[in-house]
């Protein structure tokens, strides 16, 4: 009988766990290759006229930090600012900044430069800088959820017009609206990221994003919301957020005479979200009645969100004259096209009459827009300023934010549809990233695995 050679399978053990340690292991290197809907032609944070979109604010966290930021659960976490109290006149936040750090130029991080990006992006803000500090004064009482939102990171503007960050990635290359090439700053005060580098290729349409995945081309895609449950039953690897974006219909101006009021409350009530959601959204995302997500108001529940077609002719046969009502969508949407001519015939059967378009100008325009926080009163005043209605100041409890969004509804100049969350898709190799509450992706600390032990 031949004796049995313990060492032997210590040393198979030994070598078995190595190899299955490297196989977890953070590794070092690679590019990763994204591709996204979104194509801005502008990288700086505070440049308002470029769409909002996860994608643009997942772009602006590689390249650049806030002062602060916030958690999942929405508490506020220090950033470049290493603290933070009420100045002395206590009209105001006086903001310590971290020391030693630098823009990607190797410019120091001073607070004049600091104060200079924040008044870029926010003129009616009184910001000024003491030593190595920031003041903000006569802001509303929501500053620090604010601070924390991508628009206001801090960049350096620099007489080439590019702007310069702190983050853990810098622009190696930019085509606006077409492709962006990040290399990893090797200096970067939160540390060196795994990967050597990201570039991304902008203004793919969700199909091509796929086909690339598929492929082996792209190693991060987004996901249209209808397709997400099919694309996790082919077995790749997706994450959604929570319900971030807000789709709506939005008329072009305010209600004008009694008869108008009881149309659109009419066009409201025809809407079968719960069939809509079903066929054409395959079941993703949930039916909205109010303006802000459950998850976030804790009272979202309380809208109605079916449909009452009794109710909806009721209200309509109280008008003479039916005007027909133009409705833009985004013809660059795949299902946008179809949910617009669904809700058309939803109006028709309650004796509306709707007419879809792609045209610039419309009576009306169906809308997919992300929530510009997890807070939800500044979610609220974005979603009011999109609408083109002032919105109420921040309350201090719930019956506030409920009274808030009442008001918000009782003007009659939206109609929400659906609250939908943002989706991803990647390829096995892409490790260690993670997509946030909020929709935006995070690989600042996510690694490509090679294969090789």
């Amino acid at each position: 009988m031949r004796h049995f050679d313990w060492r032997w399978l210590v040393a198979s053990s030994v070598l078995l766990g190595a190899l299955a340690q490297a196989e977890t292991r953070p590794q070092y290197g690679g590019t990763l290759h994204v591709a996204l809907r979104a194509a801005p032609v502008s990288l700086d944070p505070a440049d308002s006229t470029q769409p909002d979109s996860f994608a643009r604010r997942s772009l602006t966290m590689l390249i650049f930090d806030t002062l602060v930021t916030t958690d999942d659960g929405g508490r506020i976490q220090p950033s470049l600012a290493a603290s933070w109290q009420p100045s002395s006149n206590n009209r105001g936040w006086q903001f310590r900044l971290r020391r030693r750090i630098k823009f990607h130029d190797g410019t120091p991080l001073t607070a004049e430069i600091a104060a200079a990006s924040l008044h870029a992006a926010n003129s009616s803000w009184n910001v000024t800088a003491d030593g190595d500090s920031v003041t903000i004064e006569g802001s509303d009482s929501e500053l620090l959820a604010e601070l924390a939102l991508p628009r206001n990171a801090i960049a350096k503007r620099g007489d080439s017009g590019r702007p310069i960050g702190t983050g853990p990635f810098h622009i190696a290359d930019w085509q606006p609206g077409k492709n962006l090439t990040l290399a990893a700053d090797e200096g970067c005060w939160r540390g060196r990221p795994f990967l050597d580098g990201i570039e991304i290729e902008m203004g793919r349409s969700f199909r091509d994003q796929m086909t690339a995945l598929e492929l082996g081309k792209d190693d991060l895609v987004e996901i249209a919301p209808e397709q997400s449950h099919r694309t996790g039953l082919d077995g790749r690897l997706l994450t959604n957020s929570l319900p971030m974006e807000l789709m709506a219909l939005i008329f072009n101006r305010d209600v004008k005479s009694t008869d108008e009021k009881m149309l659109r409350q009419a066009l409201a009530l025809s809407v079968e979200r719960g069939s809509i959601r079903s066929v054409l959204l395959q079941g993703t995302g949930q039916p909205a009645g109010g303006i802000l997500p459950n998850w976030m108001s804790g009272y979202g529940f309380v809208f109605p969100t079916d449909a009452d077609l009794p109710r909806a002719r009721h209200a309509r046969e109280q008008v003479r004259t039916i005007p027909t009502w133009t409705v833009a969508y985004d013809a660059s949407d795949p299902v946008a096209r179809l949910l617009t001519e669904r809700i058309a015939l939803n109006a028709r059967d309650a004796g509306l009459l709707l007419q879809p378009t792609t045209a610039a100008t419309a009576d009306l325009r169906l809308v997919r827009m992300p929530l510009a926080s997890a807070d939800p009163w500044i979610a609220l005043a974005n979603v009011a300023s999109v609408a083109g209605v002032a919105a109420k100041g921040r309350g201090g409890s719930v019956e506030d934010l409920y009274a808030a969004e009442q008001s918000l509804l009782a003007t009659q100049r939206l109609i929400p549809l659906f609250h939908l969350p943002a989706s991803y898709a990647a390829s096995a190799t892409l490790k260690n990233w993670i997509t946030r509450s909020d929709g935006t992706w995070n690989v600042a600390d996510a690694w490509l695995e090679s294969g090789k032990p």
